[in-house]
């Protein structure tokens, strides 16, 4: 039986106004709760997330090199989040630069720069082999064209959950690849949602997407019981709902025993 702080937190994702959707798992026991977990929301940079695991994929497979060099396009920078579009034309970086400024600084010119690399077809097929039927990679970050005509990258909060729990447990690429991307992920520099009243004394490894009256934020809370969190939003008051994140958080954590 989940405990009364899981029972609180799906109780205020129901009645929050607008579309939210929650995903929790006791990664001790495997035990889940859920709303709106299988429903599809716009990814905005959750969708990043899966783009990593790709890359240790073909890296492990010998089919990228960490130390790839990219000399950055002015053309190719696309607008905040990150960093690469702040520094000057011609800037190189390697390919494992791109994979963490895409994750801790959610970079997009980064992220389309990988997802070229990787390609948009891999990447995808790699979240059908996950087990992923909702979530989906469609087009580029920032490809207005495609945008206009409805095309839209998607997420479900079960799915991104579940994949959080196999990188906990080792199972996502390698042992060795899922503690890496859970390094990346705790290293996360967006801490406004769900670690924000955690205060360092917890750990976190999480990644956000905001888009307007889009929020999401999905990770794993290192609680003395460790579990995932996936809440999502679309559409939705984006502020009213990152503070409910971290509610949210503060509660479950509480509840363990932790002092805040």
């Amino acid at each position: 039986m989940a405990a009364a702080a899981v029972q609180a937190a799906l109780e205020a994702v129901r009645a929050f106004p607008g579309r939210a959707g929650f995903y929790w798992q006791d990664l001790a026991s495997g035990e889940e709760a859920e709303f709106r977990g299988a429903e599809p929301f716009e990814a905005a940079s959750v969708i990043k997330l899966p783009v990593l695991v790709e890359l240790f994929r073909q890296l492990e497979a010998g089919e990228a090199r960490e130390e790839e060099p990219f000399t950055i396009r002015e053309e190719e920078k696309l607008p905040s989040c990150g960093a690469l579009n702040y520094l000057h034309t011609g800037v190189t970086v390697s390919l494992m630069d791109l994979g963490v400024l895409m994750v801790i600084l959610s970079d997009n010119t980064a992220t389309n720069l990988l997802i070229r690399r990787l390609g948009m077809e891999r990447i995808q097929a790699a979240m059908t082999a996950l087990g992923m039927e909702t979530s989906a990679l469609r087009r580029l970050l920032f490809d207005s064209e495609a945008a206009g005509r409805g095309i839209k990258n998607t997420i479900a909060p079960r799915e991104m959950g579940r994949l959080l729990a196999g990188l906990y447990r080792g199972e996502i690429v390698s042992p060795e690849a899922s503690r890496r991307m859970l390094g990346i992920l705790g290293d996360q520099r967006l801490n406004g949602k769900i670690p924000f009243w955690l205060d360092g004394k917890v750990k976190c490894a999480h990644k956000t997407g905001e888009d307007r009256n889009i929020t999401h934020d999905v990770g794993i809370v290192y609680a003395p019981r460790p579990f995932v969190l996936c809440v999502c939003g679309d559409p939705v008051k984006a502020p009213a709902l990152n503070a409910l994140m971290g509610e949210i958080t503060r509660d479950l954590v509480l509840e363990q025993g932790v002092e805040l």
